[in-house]
């Protein structure tokens, strides 16, 4: 069984981890965690996941001997748990979205001495999409223009979601061009539409789980290609396969293509 940690053991990501991995029968959680001051320390994990009294309270350390330690947590948790992982030899999956430049610098100098799968979205549905919209992108050519939207709950914290930055990377490094040139952040009166440009929208609207839409027209026709996810266990299973994929693994950065296709073309 791979031993694992989760983070925001309380939360509503943690509780679904803690459910899941329990329901695989090839998990041992043996650290669950969260904040000094947090109002569930001390509870038991498995009662706060709502599957029975599990033996294992939360708490404020990393205990036990984790071999993956899986962070859904915000960005200054993310760089809290990153030394402590570094300096234990444990592997990390990281979840976590609005990174800083900096802190994904981190990431990957930490990635010198420990295995970590980052992703933007742990989803196996998304990161097969994000596999081929480079080539959608490079199949149709430049004369399609090409625009992100994305829907999420009412309480994320950063937009466009890292996800769909991601997508717009793809189809740029497709396409020949730089992120930061070719993206407009809405339109707010940007009209008519330059060529090139990808336009990025995001929606923040009640308990939306996650929505992202890449479409690419032409004056005669439009290529949109969509993605839903349901329900958050579609992150925590994903997050789930990369635990127990990396668990082992040489110390490098890895995303979820890694996970998914290795080393296939």
């Amino acid at each position: 069984m791979t031993r694992i940690a989760i983070t925001g053991a309380a939360g509503r990501m943690g509780r679904r981890l803690a459910a899941l991995a329990v329901e695989s029968e090839v998990f041992d959680i043996v650290s669950a965690m969260e904040t000094h001051n947090h109002p569930d320390l001390g509870r038991d994990v498995g009662d706060l996941a709502g599957i029975g009294r599990f033996g294992l309270v939360v708490s404020d350390v990393l205990a036990g001997n984790p071999q993956v330690l899986i962070d859904f947590s915000l960005p200054e948790g993310t760089m809290q748990y990153l030394p402590l992982c570094r300096q234990r030899r444990v592997a990390m999956v990281i979840g976590t979205t609005g990174l800083t430049e900096s802190q994904s610098a981190a990431i990957a100098d930490a990635a010198r001495e420990i295995a970590i799968v980052h992703a933007a979205n742990m989803s196996v549905g998304v990161n097969v999409l994000l596999r081929v919209i480079g080539q959608v992108a490079q199949a149709l050519g430049a004369d399609y223009d090409v625009e992100v939207t994305e829907a999420h709950h009412r309480f994320k914290k950063d937009a466009p979601s890292g996800t769909a930055i991601a997508l717009a990377k793809a189809v740029c490094a497709a396409l020949g061009k730089d992120y930061g040139e070719t993206a407009v952040l809405g339109r707010g009166g940007q009209c008519p539409r330059n060529p090139g440009e990808i336009g990025m929208h995001a929606l923040r609207i009640g308990d939306t789980v996650g929505e992202h839409t890449v479409s690419f027209g032409n004056l005669g026709e439009t290529v949109s290609i969509s993605h839903s996810a349901h329900t958050r266990d579609t992150f925590v299973r994903g997050a789930l396969r990369a635990a127990q994929w990396v668990a082992g693994k040489a110390p490098g950065l890895y995303s979820m293509q890694d996970v998914l296709f290795g080393n296939q073309p």
